[in-house]
This record gives C-alpha cells, sequence and structure tokens, in this order.
C-alpha cells in the first residue's frame, strides 16, 4: 500500500511517502514559516521526487494531536481534502505515539514521549513495547499532565527512555524522579515516517476512517475555545 504520512503537530513538521513498510522519501522541516505555507510543496516535492502522482496514493496517515492547535487544523484540512477527492481512508495517529515509536531498543521498554504543552503544562504518555514487532502498551494514559503530576505516576525502578520537547525542558525534574534510570534520546523529533508506520497498521486492521470521519487529538481547550466558554 502507497501511503503518504504528516505530521504538522509541531515545528518539527514533516511528510513522508512509503510503500508498504519501506520509506520511500521524507521532508523534514523545522520553520518559522507556518505549516500551511510549505505543506503542499513539501507533499509535491515527495511525490515528484518518487515519479508518483497524488492518486496513486492508496491511503492516508496523520498525526492528529496533541500539539500546536493551529499545525493540527492544517494537516486536518490537506489530508481531508486529499482523503475525499481520492475516497480513499485515513489513519489517525497519536503524535506522542509515533514519538515513542523511535525510542525502542532491546534493553529499555519503557518509552515516555513528552512534549511542551505550554501554560506550564506537558503532553505525555507512558509506553511500553513488548518487542518482538508486537504493539505498544499504553501504561500511562496519553493527556495534558502538569509535569509533577505526570512525573509522580512513573516506575522509579526502571529504565524510562525520554524524549521529545518536554522531556528536554524538564531534564533535571525528570532526573529527580526517575534518578539514574532515565536514558534521553538524541533522535530527531521529526515523526512522519513514525506515523506512517503506525498509520500502515491501523489500515491494515482496516481501523481506517473516511475523511468526513476524521478528527482532531486534543487533551485540553484551545485558546479560543476558552474564551468562548468564559464568556
Amino acid at each position: 500500500m502507497l501511503t503518504l504520512a504528516v505530521d504538522t503537530t509541531s515545528p518539527s513538521g514533516s511528510a513522508a511517502l512509503l510503500d508498504q513498510n519501506k520509506l520511500l522519501a521524507e521532508v523534514s522541516v523545522e520553520s518559522r514559516l507556518d505549516h500551511s505555507a510549505r505543506l503542499l510543496a513539501s507533499i509535491d516535492f515527495l511525490l515528484a521526487s518518487c515519479g508518483l502522482d497524488i492518486k496513486q496514493v492508496e491511503g492516508f496517515s496523520l498525526a492528529v494531536g496533541p500539539g500546536s492547535f493551529t499545525g493540527i487544523r492544517v494537516g486536518l484540512s490537506t489530508i481531508k481534502a486529499f482523503a475525499f477527492a481520492a475516497q480513499k481512508p485515513v489513519a489517525p495517529v497519536s503524535s506522542l505515539a509515533a514519538l515513542a515509536l523511535k525510542l525502542p531498543q532491546p534493553q529499555v521498554r519503557l518509552l515516555c514521549p513528552v512534549t511542551d504543552a505550554k501554560k506550564g503544562e506537558v503532553y505525555a504518555a507512558l509506553f511500553e513495547s513488548a518487542g518482538d514487532g508486537e504493539r505498544m502498551k499504553e501504561i500511562v494514559p496519553q493527556g495534558a499532565y502538569k509535569p509533577d503530576e505526570f512525573l509522580a505516576q512513573l516506575p522509579g525502578h526502571r529504565v524510562i527512555a525520554f524524549i521529545g520537547t518536554g522531556a528536554v525542558l524538564l531534564k533535571e525534574k525528570i532526573l529527580t524522579y526517575v534518578k539514574d534510570k532515565a536514558r534521553f534520546s538524541t533522535r530527531s523529533l521529526f515523526i512522519a515516517h513514525e506515523v506512517g508506520l503506525l498509520g500502515l497498521d491501523l489500515l491494515g486492521r482496516n481501523k481506517g476512517v473516511a475523511a468526513s470521519e476524521l478528527r482532531p487529538l486534543y487533551f485540553r481547550k484551545s485558546q479560543a475555545e476558552e474564551k468562548d466558554s468564559r464568556a
């Protein structure tokens, strides 16, 4: 299955083309430019570089959140338009799960993506990798947390691998909770490839959705929604 995967949940935006599990091409850009100014250009570049047409894409994978509300909306509107026109399914993927997928290694089973959610909060979760190609198991639910609220739920006796902007910001605080059991990833935060792999798994199990059913993954209200609720 030829799949187009997109992540616009953070400034580290990326897009990838996969043929089954094989990565054909990936565009990763961290820029001050809004995703609306560069996403279509990235997709056009991917397709042209591979000698393909958007009509040949058989499925779509999208990071639907958590992350930047504006970025998520750009990704949703773009992929919805493509999927609706092609009448192809979309796999909605968590950006936290995609980050965690960058971490598995034989000696570390607990995977902890932590991203800066602003307003003194982080988007975070704790996953356990079963290895042998098995799907990750969610140990601490994905959500928006105060840092101490989340870190207090982590097991202090097991090695945990951390990744994400929040892990960088909270490194010293993490060490007070997990101490020498913490491992910090130096891998890039571009996740379109991982979004594609997780999406392929969903599409292969017929868990993709129609364009009209695609929804963002929010763990709190946007600033506009907060203003409306106070009005």
